[in-house]
């Protein structure tokens, strides 16, 4: 049995940062299923959110997070993260990060949708990658332990306080107790919900299905925003930033339609505006084959081997045509996670011991939409405040003793998936959730749709339960991973369909084509899902509004 201090589990933006943000005094680990650098926070490509241009200001930032997100986003955290961004770039600069630079030297910053300001920090269009190196070398600096392909099973609780995981270890095989006085969740996104996604194959919503099971409950999981960008046939993601540097959306007749729907941003609206426009787009016949082009021949070579090499790569290895030649078909896909683990602004759950950061947390910040740019700035601001609080909390903490009833209910767990003889395979049924998922959970929505999907999970769920691992053995059972990140898909998904059925509204990234106007009155609060043995059980709490009232 090992035992530290803090354990983290996830090593990508936010559970790094919140291991380096913990005192070296104490002893903190972090516990990955892959390499920390193959995190799925290296594929962010925009850039990250700070008011340090000479005209911004933190309250300027502040107003278009909660605007962009409908008001749903709790000002209190919005503020703590716009305020504390500025410093938050310059610490990340003082690490090493390489970020594009201005003529004079400064920090480049780009225009982004919903931005009032070009507040967008980058480096080129690979700028989590730059982040996430950098956050490494901090890591391997402190000499922090990394539990590198391991895979949490569940969280320890005992006398009403998380006091550790049970986890697999991939490489060796078994199932192993770590103990710790603080455990921090850090697992990334759920995206791999849908069929079509930016999401890596590890974003199974590990972190958020381990804390729902625990007790703690999921708020707004019906926000899943989809990207209005990414590739026609992969779903591979193309940065806001080519729109940000001045790219344009063109439908089949030639058109820059987001004139009809944002006439003053145009291609630069917030990302549900502009998803919903090109659905219109497609669903009304002005698509083309299934999409619309994202055009930047007219930003010129030089533009685009210096500010956006990846896209053109991208575009060449998986469309097989150059942007500076030829317009790039994309469509929307799913992106991100606006819910997750309900916390506060210092990353604490309901449950005593027990943190939660980044995207798999709900701080709120994004409400019904998040902008551009915040995602990367939330995983710095609320990965180093929980790691902060994390480790003022267990100054004076006891570990209780740990009674192995749960790493047996584990074993038992494990043994049934190895043992049973199917005959379904994970890989079918997480097919068969992501198409069901992406054709009744996308952009449109309707009580008829989500009712269907609610259906399918019923009998997706079913099916589960005779799963099939046909992997019998432990070293490096990839099949069997693949059956425990399925149990926290399905998990998931139903969280999101219960949530979407219940919202009678439109707001930001869940659009009601039966309820499409957006309801303050009645729908101004926050969704919360508590599991239960028959599903998940909806209730409500109240929104944060200090000084932006909803408008």
């Amino acid at each position: 049995m090992m035992t530290h201090d803090i354990l983290v589990v996830g090593a990508g933006l936010a559970g790094m940062r919140a291991a380096i943000a913990v005192p070296q005094d104490l002893n903190v680990a972090l516990l990955s299923k892959v390499h920390p650098v193959r995190s799925h926070s290296v594929a962010a490509q925009g850039g990250i959110n700070a008011a340090i241009g000479a005209d911004d200001s933190w309250e300027a930032h502040a107003y278009d997070t909660a605007k962009g997100g409908l008001y749903l986003g709790d000002q209190d955290a919005i503020e703590a993260m716009c305020k504390e961004a500025p410093q938050d770039i310059l610490e990340l600069e003082r690490m090493g990060v390489i970020f594009s630079r201005t003529p004079e030297g400064r920090i480049a910053q780009r225009p982004f949708g919903g931005a009032g300001y070009p507040r967008t920090c980058y480096a080129a269009d690979r700028t989590g990658h730059a982040l996430l190196h950098a956050m490494y070398e901090q890591l391997m600096k402190r000499r922090c332990k990394v539990y590198e392909e391991w895979y949490v099973t569940a969280l320890l609780v005992e006398q009403g306080r998380c006091c550790g995981v049970v986890a697999w270890d991939l490489i060796q095989g078994g199932l192993h107790t770590l103990r710790a006085k603080a455990v921090i969740l850090a697992t990334g996104g759920s995206g791999r919900v849908f069929s079509t996604s930016t999401n890596a194959v590890i974003n199974t919503g590990d972190g958020m299905a381990l804390a729902y099971r625990a007790g703690v409950a999921l708020e707004d999981m019906e926000f899943v925003q989809f990207h209005p960008t990414t590739l026609k046939d992969t779903g591979i993601l193309i940065t806001e930033g080519a729109r940000g540097e001045g790219g344009y959306l063109l439908n089949t007749l030639g058109e820059r339609f987001m004139k009809r729907y944002a006439p003053e941003q145009m291609e630069l609206a917030t990302r549900s505006t502009v998803s919903l426009a090109i659905g219109q787009e497609i669903q009304e016949g002005r698509g083309v084959d299934g999409c619309v082009l994202l055009d930047l021949r007219h930003l010129g070579r030089a533009k685009i081997l210096e500010r956006l090499p990846q896209i053109r790569e991208l575009a060449m290895e998986f469309a097989g045509l150059d942007p500076i030649e030829t317009p790039i078909p994309i469509r929307p896909g799913a992106h991100y996670q606006m819910g997750g683990v309900r916390t506060n602004a210092w990353g604490e759950t309901d449950l005593p011991g027990l943190f939660a950061a980044g995207e798999c947390a709900c701080v709120s910040v994004h409400g019904a939409n998040r902008l551009g740019g915040n995602s990367l700035l939330e995983t710095i601001v609320f990965g180093r405040r929980t790691g902060i609080k994390a480790a003022e909390s267990i100054r004076d903490a006891e570990l209780p003793p740990v009674s192995g009833a749960i790493l047996e209910c584990e074993e038992q767990r494990i043994s049934t998936l190895l043992s049973h003889p199917g005959p379904e395979r994970a890989w079918q049924i997480r097919d068969d959730l992501g198409k069901t998922m992406s054709l009744n959970l996308g952009i449109f929505r309707t009580k008829s749709s989500i009712q269907e999907a609610l259906n399918a999970l019923q009998a997706l769920k079913r099916r589960a339960q005779h799963l099939c691992v046909q992997d019998k053995g432990r070293i490096f059972n990839t099949d069997l991973i693949h059956a425990l990140e399925l149990q926290c898909l399905l998990e998931i998904a139903e969280t999101i369909v219960v949530g979407a059925l219940g919202r009678e509204e439109s707001r930001g990234a869940h659009y009601r084509g039966d309820f499409p106007a957006r309801n303050d009155k009645d729908w101004l609060r926050h969704s919360l899902s508590h599991r239960r043995p028959e599903g998940p059980q909806l209730t409500y709490a109240p929104v944060t509004i200090t000084r932006f009232p909803p408008a």
